[in-house]
């Protein structure tokens, strides 16, 4: 996939230099001159790179499937892969994908949704072909229901993931990137820039911005966090129509009516640009969020998040069956690490510590012990050199870890034990960090909502920068996560685990 060539087009927009409250206020629609009609400019059209992400999953979704069922037919009908069954089943999936929006733009390159709408397409095709063998007669189509069609599913997936790693490695490079106008209030348009710096891999860069007035933002350089302001509110069409962008962002303002809201969608008409309009709950996404029509009316609709259920009662049984499993794998290397340990001191292998799990119950949370034993003396001496967020203590260079818990630490291989604590139901392998008491006791109402479910062994915090982040990113992501979750988003966690494990970023 060849690196985009950004185009030679200037935003349209006026000198770095301005000041916001000159900007003449336009004279009501029905005074003014028509405008002329919109007509997409290059940069509104969809970019080169665009396409051709696209045609590389589709091409290797494509390889993919006809390489695993040509395998399959040789293999298991040991016929060649024109098999009546082979080609049902490249039919079930060729038709499923598509029809499940696994190809479709929207979902490419960012969020779970991708891998939601993929596992929704083989779940598809896997229905289509065990009504495909019904409806003729082939009984013996078992096989391609229950091993073949997943068998394309464990293929897909990681090279999905591949292709998106790619995507954002370009887009780290500010290559692949969507221009974005945000229109909104000052506070709103620079938290939506904050977040797009913060997250590039989303694929937005705000390049303008349109705002009611001029308080909050800078008036001698008329920039918002170094974006600059080209207009006001009332000019957003004309500005979106000179200036080409692919995406009008509108954040949350007074201004915004739902008339307004629709004079601009019908003055947006043929840009070639997308009008995304930011609910007030910034925080709420995913499933959880549904537009439905009442009475000729478009409203937003937040179902409850859901904490018992059929899909609890799946994750329960991920969690504890996986554990088992990851235990039964990882007991050579258990024994190898609690006899480093032991040599090392002669202390205890294991540290056990009261944490507070679902519902504000306590519970014995085990790790391998990394500090010396008297670790929690220590820490009386050291809390006026605390560089922990909010209630937590850390330090990147406590003199309490031992040689071989530094190693331990740095791979995260002293939380190994915690699945212990995943068997006995006590955590997850995917929720909020296990809080200690003393932090519980110091929550702010918003803040106790991570309890209304299990902690986990990894989770958000866990993937975004551990140890990094500050206490609010840590509360925003666990709350996140407790909002929004889906076996969809803990398969996504527990991918970016692995890597984030590997590099060590974050953990001491």
């Amino acid at each position: 996939m060849e690196e985009s060539v950004r185009p030679s087009y200037t935003v349209s927009q006026p000198p770095p230099h301005i000041d916001l409250q000159a900007i003449p206020r336009p004279a009501p629609r029905d005074e003014q001159q028509a405008e002329p009609a919109a007509t997409p400019s290059p940069r509104a059209l969809p970019a080169a790179w665009e396409a051709r992400y696209r045609a590389w999953v589709i091409g290797s979704d494509v390889f993919i499937t006809l390489l695993v069922i040509a395998i399959s037919a040789f293999v298991i009908d040991r016929v060649a892969p024109h098999d009546m069954h082979a080609f049902g089943t490249i039919l079930a999936v060729f038709v499923s994908l598509p029809a499940s929006r696994a190809w479709s733009s929207r979902v490419l390159g960012e969020g779970a949704e991708e891998y939601r709408t993929l596992g929704r397409g083989f779940i598809t095709a896997a229905v289509l072909v065990a009504l495909g063998g019904l409806l003729f007669g082939a009984l013996e189509v078992q096989i391609w229901v229950f091993v073949v069609v997943p068998a394309i599913a464990l293929v897909a997936f990681p090279q999905r993931y591949l292709l998106r790693q790619v995507l954002h490695r370009k887009r780290a490079k500010g290559l692949c990137l969507l221009p974005v106008m945000a229109a909104g209030s000052p506070q709103t348009v620079a938290d939506l820039i904050a977040r797009t710096k913060s997250e590039v891999h989303v694929g937005w860069r705000v390049e303008a911005a349109c705002t009611f007035t001029g308080h909050g933002a800078d008036r001698d350089s008329g920039e918002i966090d170094g974006v600059p302001v080209v207009g006001r509110l009332e000019e957003l069409s004309r500005y979106v129509r000179r200036g080409g962008y692919r995406v009008v962002a509108i954040t949350a303002d007074q201004y915004w009516t739902p008339k307004r809201l629709q004079r601009l969608a019908w003055d947006m008409e043929g840009t070639g640009a997308e009008m995304v309009v930011a609910p007030v709950l910034m925080e709420v996404a995913g499933p959880r969020l549904n537009v439905t029509g009442v009475l000729g009316m478009p409203l937003l609709r937040v179902t409850a998040p859901m904490f018992t259920g059929g899909r609890r009662v799946v994750k329960e049984i991920v969690d504890r069956a996986g554990s088992a499993f990851l235990l039964t794998l990882l007991s050579p290397l258990l024994l190898v690490i609690a006899l480093a340990i032991k040599l090392n001191d002669g202390g205890p292998v294991i540290y056990r510590q009261r944490r507070v799990g679902r519902d504000g119950a306590t519970f014995t949370m085990l790790k391998f012990r990394t500090m010396v034993t008297n670790a929690d003396e220590i820490r009386k001496t050291l809390e006026q050199d605390n560089e922990g967020a909010g209630p937590l203590f850390k330090m990147k260079r406590d003199p309490r870890i031992t040689r071989v818990g530094g190693f331990l630490r740095r791979y995260s291989l002293d939380e190994v034990p915690q699945l212990f604590n995943v068997v006995s139901g006590k955590m997850s392998l995917v929720g909020p960090r296990p809080p200690l008491p003393e932090e519980t006791a110091q929550y702010a109402p918003d803040a106790r909502r991570r309890l209304l479910v299990k902690p986990g062994l990894t989770g958000l915090w866990q993937v975004s920068g551990r140890s990094d982040l500050t206490w609010a990113e840590s509360i925003r992501l666990d709350l996140r996560y407790v909002e929004d979750w889906s076996l969809a988003l803990d398969l996504v966690i527990l991918w970016k685990t692995f890597r984030a494990v590997m590099g060590g970023q974050g953990a001491y």
